[in-house]
C-alpha cells in the first residue's frame, strides 16, 4: 500500500495512492487520536477494505506533505555507507553516528525549499527513510522487520558550513524544509528487503549519486535495534538510514546546490521525490 498525505484549504488529509489515483481516507480512519500511521492503523484499513476509501482524485492535482503525521523523533545515521566514507577520507564507523532533525524540517513532494542566505554551501543527500510502526525498546535484530511500517524516499539537505561550525551537526541539518519526504510511504510488505534497492540523486537531470542500500554500514533492522537500546521507537518515528557517495561536500565543493535547481531523489519500490531549491 502506497500512503500519501496532501493538503487541503484548511488541513491536511491522508489516501491511498494507486495508478495515478489519490482515493482519500475518511477522517473518523485516518485522524491523529486514532493512531492512523501505525501498523494497527494500516491493518484496521485494510480490514475496513475499499469500499471505505473516497472517490479518487488525480495525483498531479494535489499538494503532497511529507506522509507522516507529527513524528516524535526523525532519527538520522551518518557516515553509514562504505564509499560515502571513502570519499569524504573519513574512517569507517565502528558504531553508528547518530543525530537528529526536528519536524520543522519536514516538506513533501514538489516542495519549493528556501536556501537561507546564511550559508552558500548548501548539499544534498538521498537517502532511505524508515518509518516506525509500533512502539519498542530493546529489539533484537532478527524481530527489527516486526516494527517496520513502511519505507520512503527522503532528502537530508545540509547547510555544510553550519553543519561544520562546531562538533554539533544540527543547526546545519534541521533548517527549515531541509528534510522533503515522499512522495508516499511505502508500507513494508511491497518491499521484501530494504538492503537491496538501487538509489540516486539527480540534480538538473544529471546524476549525483547512484548507489545501492547494499552498501550500507549498518543495515536498517541494525540500526532499529542500536537506536531501541537507548531509546523507545514509537510508531511514526523515522529513522533515516544514511547517504551514499556522490555529495557536494565530496566533490571538492563545485556542485553546491543554487537557487533554481531541481533534485530529485529516487529509490527502486518508493517513486520519485521532486523539490526546488529558491
Amino acid at each position: 500500500m502506497k500512503i500519501v498525505r496532501y493538503a487541503t484549504e484548511d488541513t491536511s488529509r491522508f489516501g491511498v495512492l494507486a495508478g495515478g489515483m489519490v482515493y482519500s481516507i475518511p477522517s473518523e480512519l485516518a485522524s491523529p487520536d486514532r493512531n492512523f500511521l501505525s501498523l494497527k492503523g494500516i491493518e484496521a484499513l485494510r480490514l475496513q477494505g475499499e469500499e471505505v476509501l473516497e472517490p479518487a482524485v488525480p495525483l498531479a492535482s494535489l499538494s503532497l506533505e511529507a506522509p507522516l503525521d507529527r513524528p516524535e523523533k526523525i532519527i538520522c545515521i551518518g557516515l553509514n555507507y562504505r564509499r560515502h566514507a571513502a570519499e569524504l577520507k573519513m574512517q569507517v564507523p565502528t558504531t553508528p553516528v547518530v543525530f537528529a532533525k526536528y519536524a520543522n524540517s519536514l516538506s513533501g513532494h514538489g516542495a519549493e525549499i528556501m536556501l537561507t542566505g546564511v550559508d552558500e554551501k548548501i548539499d544534498y543527500e538521498a537517502e532511505l527513510a524508515v518509518v516506525i510502526g509500533k512502539t519498542g525498546k530493546d529489539i533484537p535484530v532478527s524481530e527489527a522487520a516486526d516494527y517496520v511500517l513502511g519505507y520512503a524516499c527522503a532528502n537530508d539537505l545540509s547547510a555544510r558550513t553550519l553543519q561544520m561550525a562546531t562538533g554539533q551537526w544540527t543547526i546545519g541539518k534541521t533548517l527549515d524544509g531541509f528534510l522533503p519526504l515522499g512522495p508516499c510511504l511505502v508500507t513494508a510488505d511491497e518491499v521484501p528487503d530494504p538492503q537491496q534497492l538501487t538509489i540516486r540523486c539527480l540534480v538538473n537531470g544529471d546524476v549525483r549519486q547512484a548507489s545501492n542500500t547494499a552498501d550500507m554500514i549498518f543495515p536498517v533492522y541494525e540500526l532499529i535495534s542500536y537506536v531501541s537500546r537507548f531509546m523507545t521507537l514509537r510508531a511514526g518515528d523515522v529513522i533515516l538510514t544514511g547517504t551514499p557517495e556522490g555529495v557536494a561536500m565530496g566533490s571538492g565543493g563545485g556542485a553546491w546546490l543554487k537557487p533554481g535547481d531541481r533534485v530529485s531523489v529516487e529509490i527502486e519500490s518508493l517513486g520519485e521525490l521532486h523539490t526546488k531549491v529558491m
